[in-house]
């Protein structure tokens, strides 16, 4: 019988390999980016066949009829405008148009010249800068097309190992240190199941059929970007197609999805996805303790009003339910562990937007206007028994919301100069509710509300050099709102930043880059009050750092580059927790709230290290990237305390991952991550040990004292996928085989004490009562497979 079924199966896949498309019809328009006028006679060809070639009409248009199936980038030069090269597409049935829009050169109108592809660097951020393409989104192993682990492969970039959080640790900053943007308008946060206070989770929000092309950040940030100190996600999503209207389905093992793109008369495209999770049966199938369900959706509405007028309707919403895994409790002592202190977690979030951008010559007007919402629940009953409230230990029911008025204008000038200004306004409410056992018969009831205001403006000035041997640019932002005195006046948080690039030769070039970036403590800190509803956080100020990097890149051509660079960051005015002396910035990887406590704003932070990165690309056949970083991170508590290392000093992260196209549409793809092992804080025994601790908090206590004093063995990750592609007359279908960790390595994490229930001295008064406790190893680390089948038509 499994001879005949694998015999059925080859004889199937050789089938539909014959009756395959190879070759399909590619369409697009090329304009004018500061007239919006059509481009006539501008040359547009895939930018790794040379042979494919058209031709634009006199309305701009142009038709590839024969491009082979595949991912393409598209070259596109005419005489007196800056050649340039567009993002990825899946060149298939359902291939969207390719719109371009090209900047005059008045530096050569009479030369026409290919530059090497550049990766994204611009005068503003010539370093710390990656842009992640389809490619990279659509076939990178171990992450599933999830954005945040296809980000972790980047230099600088440390990940959560065996893979189920995915917080962002960005150059030795934490998780709440980046920030988010979608086509110009913020998002909160882009994973489920968000740390309030923080960002991360186990998958992302994001569906990455929507996405056309991420620029990662991870300094040298644009100053209309507010409130990054690590890092700056900025997704630009795909256009609706204004032809015909197409479909994909996705089935995975943790998810089935449903997406589209198409036009609703001639001036309004649309893209829209929506996804169900069933990731909890993945989780019970792997034995783990937590079992997340979500429900997300994601839509784009563009209309084009005018030839120089454009209205965008952006929305992303999702909804989340944690459950425990109580089926486990007595068969592992880890899961158990879990199982005594993690809550049930429900949040709803969604982030909706309007934009209106207005193309005026050579200046372009941008007006945004979001609104972002966050309901948080948690609840937790003592051994998760919900027969009674008297086992009831936490209650909590917490909102965020931020409502934002953003008007930006760039201007490009002749002579190379680009200005832009910005300002924007934001009104923000934050609401908590909890009821928590603080200890035995001792129950902490507590409310906050909190409404702000707070207002920003930027401004940068950017040149380009002829020939492009230099460029520079500077800019600066100012900050405030209505939470203090100190807070309400911009000109405390002033944000300068400056950069500058120079070209040796075709193959060699340096950049440097400098700021001063100031960031707004979460509303769990500022909203804050204590028994008598005093906001206790008054006088904590805005975070800031300060940053430099300097880099220098050997180019062979746009398929081979090598770069190197070293950055160092200062960190200012960090929150300190009163509680038990650890900056805020060094919380946030896991479940729950963070920041809800009392805080001083004396920590203070450094993070310095050396990345490089090396690429090499062989068009339709090899993509290979590999990253090595060394780095320290560290805090003291104040200017008079000795440096300690942070939660984030790993000191080594190696990155290498590669995707080979074989013939017939088959590929595969490795990764190898590496990663050197984490500090940690010993745990107490005996302050574990208290029944009133225990009971309140079914976890084990920390022993401060020690802060961060061991250090965890490194961690070394390989991950494989393989993918098969058939491109049919009017559809394509892709099958994926997804391994995350399949030489199921270990991680070893500190062990903890747990109570065995039984009280050791049970004549004591109930304070100094001490459960008898055992030890628990945490050792975890399986195979996590994913196979999943595409349909798009």
């Amino acid at each position: 019988m499994k001879k005949f079924f694998c015999g059925w199966l080859l004889c199937s896949l050789l089938v539909v390999q014959a009756v395959a498309q190879s070759s399909f019809r590619v369409t697009g328009k090329v304009i004018d980016r500061t007239s919006r006028q059509p481009v006539v006679g501008a040359f547009v060809s895939p930018a790794s066949i040379d042979t494919v070639r058209a031709v634009t009409d006199t309305a701009g248009v142009f038709v590839l009829p024969h491009v082979p199936p595949g991912i393409f980038s598209f070259r596109v030069t005419a005489a007196g405008y800056v050649p340039q090269e567009t993002p990825d597409y899946i060149v298939s049935a359902v291939t969207p148009e390719v719109n371009v829009e090209l900047e005059e050169d008045i530096k050569s109108l009479h030369t026409l010249t290919v530059r090497p592809k550049s990766y994204g660097k611009t005068a503003e951020a010539p370093v710390s800068v990656q842009v992640i393409g389809l490619r990279e989104i659509e076939k990178s192993p171990g992450a599933n097309r999830d954005i945040s682990r296809i980000v972790r492969g980047y230099p600088g970039v440390a990940f959560s190992p065996v893979g189920y959080r995915n917080d962002l640790i960005v150059r030795g900053g934490g998780p709440s240190e980046n920030r988010f943007y979608m086509d110009g308008i913020e998002i909160p946060n882009i994973n489920h199941f968000a740390t309030q206070g923080a960002t991360g989770g186990p998958v992302s929000i994001v569906n990455a059929d929507l996405v056309r092309e991420i620029k990662f950040y991870t300094g040298s940030f644009p100053a209309d970007r507010a409130g990054a100190m690590s890092s700056v996600l900025d997704f630009r999503l795909r256009e609706g197609s204004s032809e015909r209207q197409t479909f994909k389905a996705t089935l995975g093992a943790s998810e089935a999805a449903l997406s589209g793109s198409g036009h609703i008369g001639e001036k309004t495209t649309y893209l829209f996805s929506l996804r169900q999770s069933h990731l909890q049966l993945l989780f019970k199938m792997i034995g783990l303790p937590f079992l997340p369900n979500y429900i997300d959706g994601q839509f784009k509405v563009k209309t084009r009003l005018t030839p120089y007028d454009e209205l965008t309707v952006m929305a992303l919403a999702g909804v989340d339910r944690m459950e425990l895994n109580t089926d486990l409790a007595g068969e592992d002592e880890g899961s158990d562990y879990i199982l005594s202190y993690l809550p049930k977690i429900e949040q709803e979030t969604f982030t909706v937007g309007v934009s209106y951008r207005h193309y005026a010559g050579r200046h372009v007007q941008t007006y945004v206007l979001s609104h972002n919402y966050l309901n948080d629940k948690n609840l937790k009953y003592r051994n998760n028994d919900e027969s009674t409230e008297e086992n009831l230990t936490l209650r909590l029911r917490s909102t965020e919301q931020k409502t934002t008025f953003r008007a930006e204008n760039m201007t490009t000038l002749p002579g190379g100069w680009t200005l832009k200004e910005g300002a924007e306004l934001n009104y923000m409410d934050y609401t908590d509710h909890e009821r928590r056992l603080l200890s035995v018969g001792d129950w902490s009831v507590y409310r906050t509300h909190l409404g702000l205001v707070a207002y920003g403006a930027s401004f940068s000035a950017a040149y380009t050099a002829p020939e492009e041997r230099w460029s520079a640019s500077v800019g600066v932002r100012a900050d405030g709102n209505t939470y203090s005195s100190h807070m309400s006046r911009p000109w405390e948080q002033l944000s300068p930043r400056a950069s500058f690039r120079y070209v040796f030769s075709p193959h060699w070039s340096t950049a440097a880059s400098a700021g001063w970036y100031h960031q707004l403590l979460p509303y769990t800190a500022l909203g804050y009050k204590d028994a008598t509803d005093r906001l206790v956080n008054r006088d904590l100020r805005y975070m800031n750092v300060a940053q430099a990097a300097w880099g220098g890149e050997w180019k062979a051509n746009d398929r081979w580059a090598v770069s190197v660079e070293g950055f160092y960051k200062s960190y200012h005015r960090v929150p300190l927790s009163l509680a038990d002396g650890v900056p805020l910035t060094c919380k946030g990887t896991d479940y729950g709230v963070v920041g809800n406590e009392a805080l001083v704003s004396t920590a203070q932070g450094r993070a310095y290290g050396v990345e490089a990165l090396m690429r090499w690309t062989l068009p339709d056949r090899l993509n290979l990237t590999s990253s090595f970083t060394w780095y320290r991170s560290e805090y003291r508590a104040d200017r008079h305390a000795a440096y300690v290392p942070s939660a984030w000093d790993n000191r080594v992260i190696l990155n290498m991952s590669g995707t080979y196209d074989f013939p017939h549409r088959w590929s595969v793809g490795l990764r190898l991550s590496c990663i050197g092992g984490s500090p940690y804080t010993p745990y107490d025994e005996v302050a574990s040990s208290y029944v009133t601790y225990w009971d309140a908090n079914g976890k084990s206590a920390y022993d401060y004292s020690r802060y961060n004093a061991e250090r965890l063995p490194g961690y070394a990750q390989l991950d494989v996928r393989v993918d098969k592609e058939f491109f049919f007359k009017r559809w394509r279908l892709g099958l994926y085989l997804d391994l995350q960790n399949v030489t199921v390595s270990k991680l070893r994490q500190p062990d903890v004490f747990m109570s065995t229930g039984v009280v050791s001295n049970p004549e004591a008064p109930l304070e100094d009562q001490r459960y008898v406790m055992r030890r628990v190893e945490q050792i975890s680390g399986t195979l996590l497979p994913t196979l999943g089948v595409t349909v798009e038509f």
